[in-house]
């Protein structure tokens, strides 16, 4: 399996971080928008390395479609051909108040946005006019001084994060590829997942060999006791913020796990945070995160989602691993074929 990380945001840090990743012998990294841009790090690591780059995620919703193609079309220019666009929703609450945007049917605006990305590609690559007339979005003007003509690496894919079925199979029925959400677990990848993007290839008409799924963990690595209990320690607080969110419900009804989100939920709303950690079972950690040795870690992550990804994008939340113990994970899933 293919392997992305998780570089740093920092745009004083990201190129320093770059460099670690290339190190560990890591195929890929990735962004997440949190405290920083989301593209910017990718800029600086884009010079620097020869890594595949990718948004995990950029959030589409206060952006619009053009911007993002612009951002999406340069950075596939200056790495030559190693990006791909990776898209989320976000949640209403944060749409509205963190982002000041506009929240309404997710799912719709999203396959929408994506539409509307492909067809400014395609009106810069010269294989159509630009004539995007949608429910959310309008692109009907590009004239030659804003269009920045065929790029020598083609457009970039285009990705879209998701967990419910909605926006799953809408990730099958318009996007290139699926970032499978990080809290998740066996269970529900197999029962709800798989089966959501089976449907958006049927409506789309196409094959999973037309569509790449990236799958993403949550990882507690470590050789020896103390290091263990410190990566399960911080895949466990992220799982309990996760699970605070009514939209990851369906991940802990999936496990038998439903009733424990009303609490997480009331503790987060009150700050309580180490509380919230406490209501985190060492099996919730063994089910919805990947737990053990580099070797065992690299097997959990295979037998979870080996039959229908190609690719993972490895998180260590909260710790940070041994170098060496990074290094032997990446070897590890490196020597695991993918089934797919």
């Amino acid at each position: 399996m293919k392997v992305h990380l998780q570089v740093d945001g920092s745009p004083v840090d990201a190129t320093a971080s770059a460099a670690d990743i290339a190190a560990t012998g890591a195929d890929g990294l990735f962004t997440f928008e949190g405290q920083h841009d989301v593209f910017f790090p990718l800029v600086l690591a884009a010079g620097t390395t020869r890594l595949d780059l990718m948004t995990n995620v950029a959030i589409a919703p206060p952006r619009s479609p053009l911007h993002l193609a612009h951002a999406a079309y340069d950075l596939q220019l200056y790495s030559g051909g190693r990006f791909r666009l990776g898209l989320g929703s976000q949640v209403k609450a944060h749409i509205e108040k963190r982002y000041g945007s506009k929240w309404e049917r997710p799912a719709a605006r999203m396959g929408e946005t994506i539409a509307a990305i492909k067809a400014i590609f395609a009106a810069w690559e010269g294989r159509a006019r630009m004539d995007f007339r949608g429910e959310f979005f309008t692109h009907t003007i590009m004239a030659p001084n804003f269009n920045p003509g065929p790029n020598p690496f083609g457009p970039p894919p285009v990705l879209l994060g998701a967990l419910g079925p909605v926006m799953t199979r809408t990730a099958a029925e318009v996007a290139d590829g699926l970032l499978v959400m990080p809290f998740n677990s066996a269970r529900h990848f197999a029962d709800r997942t798989i089966p959501a993007v089976r449907e958006g290839l049927r409506r789309s008409a196409r094959s999973a060999e037309d569509f790449e799924i990236i799958v993403q963990a949550m990882v507690a690595v470590g050789r020896d006791e103390a290091d263990l209990t410190a990566a399960t320690d911080g895949v466990a607080s992220l799982i309990s913020f996760y699970g605070s969110t009514p939209a990851y419900l369906p991940v802990l009804e999936a496990e038998g796990w439903a009733d424990v989100q009303p609490e997480l939920n009331a503790l987060s709303k009150q700050g309580r945070f180490p509380e919230m950690r406490r209501l985190v079972s060492d099996e919730m950690v063994a089910r919805i995160g990947i737990v053990g040795t580099p070797e065992e870690c690299a097997r959990q992550i295979a037998a979870r989602f080996g039959e229908h990804a190609a690719e993972v994008c490895c998180y260590f939340p909260g710790y940070t691993p041994a170098a060496a113990d990074v290094a032997d994970l990446i070897g590890a899933l490196h020597r695991t074929p993918a089934l797919r």
